[in-house]
């Protein structure tokens, strides 16, 4: 079997997984009143399941376990092993903590403190940055301060899809593009099992979108978003951070900009403002584009068509042939939704 069709199955039979028991998890949800209310600051104007993230976990962790079993992963060097397991726990892990929440609801620093022990521990198992580039200098070896600066890594990303996820089939579409662009430039780099880990959390994600694209028939919740951010998170740390090239160590922070952006500048303003970063408030860039008068639906193909952007610059970036060409039609694509945007926007303030 090619080494290439293991990333297509894992993507096929994760979409496919999901796109089979999100119906299935929605009805258990109704039935148990496992359900979104509206008001405050949700958009949505009906009760809405909150549990898709099960599904979501469930395709990529059976595709995962499809691949292995059928010798997907190969002999991996004992490091690289390491990080695999290292990813798919953790993944777990904060699977969990974002289900516990949506069933039971947790405060904000008990989150926080999971988050942080569960992000120490795979820093421990090999998920870890080790290497930063620091502009005029170079690569610079972190040595102990390795630890912070992953768990801050691990944590921020987990946070940052988790803040974005407030527009039907927002987060699993940026997640989505997000890791079908880190499957590329893993499988480019050399990295073919973080990239097996990106195809499958690709095809959970958009398949996903089949149920959660607007108008949404339910949400992923916090279980979802946890497990999605952690894992595109992780996939970036033992999938490109490892090689040494200056640019790949860049690669992860370009592709997952517009959530890392959104989050920092959102944190940034609370702060100014004398206010916790952690009072949730209606500051977020999609927050802004439907308080500029533009429609759900477009508000959500500009973020897809942003984040789309940034990865095919990330793709440029890798040195993948063809990337500067992907480059430009995105940014041709940019355009074109940004001209449509700057449209909805005068035409509603008129």
């Amino acid at each position: 079997m090619g080494p290439h069709l293991y990333h297509l199955i894992a993507f096929m039979a994760a979409s496919l997984v999901v796109m089979w028991t999100t119906p299935m998890v929605r009805t258990v949800g109704l039935k148990s009143g496992r359900v979104d209310l509206p008001g405050g600051r949700k958009v949505h104007d009906r009760p809405m399941v909150r549990l898709g993230g099960v599904s979501i976990f469930c395709g990529t962790v059976l595709a995962l376990v499809l691949v292995w079993w059928l010798g997907g992963f190969g002999i991996l060097p004992l490091q690289e092993e390491r990080g695999v397991w290292g990813v798919a726990l953790g993944g777990l892990a904060f699977f969990a903590i974002g289900l516990t929440d949506d069933l039971l609801g947790l405060s904000p620093f008990s989150r926080l403190v999971m988050q942080v022990a569960v992000a120490t521990v795979c820093w421990h198992v090999g998920v870890s940055i080790d290497f930063l580039t620091v502009p005029g200098i170079g690569l610079v070896q972190l040595g102990l301060l390795s630890l912070p600066v992953t768990v801050i890594w691990l944590v921020g990303m987990v946070n940052a899809i988790n803040w974005i996820d407030g527009l039907d089939g927002l987060a699993a579409g940026v997640s989505g593009i997000s890791a079908s662009v880190m499957l590329f430039v893993c499988i480019f780099m050399g990295q073919p099992a973080a990239g097996l880990i990106a195809a499958a959390l690709a095809g959970a994600a958009l398949g996903f979108l089949r149920y959660n694209f607007n108008p949404a028939q339910i949400f992923m919740g916090d279980g979802g978003s946890y497990f999605m951010g952690f894992t595109l998170a992780g996939v970036g740390a033992i999938g490109m951070v490892k090689t040494t090239a200056i640019t790949s160590v860049l690669l992860p922070y370009i592709i997952l900009a517009v959530p890392l952006l959104d989050m920092s500048a959102v944190i940034l303003r609370r702060l100014m403002d004398g206010q916790s970063p952690f009072r949730a408030d209606k500051r977020h860039l999609h927050h802004r584009l439907l308080n500029a008068g533009l429609s759900h639906r477009l508000a959500v193909l500009f973020i897809y068509a942003l984040t789309l952007w940034v990865g095919s610059i990330g793709l440029a970036f890798s040195g993948i042939p063809s990337g500067g060409a992907f480059a430009l039609g995105a940014t041709g694509l940019l355009s074109y939704t940004s001209w449509q945007v700057w449209r909805q926007a005068r035409t509603s303030s008129s």
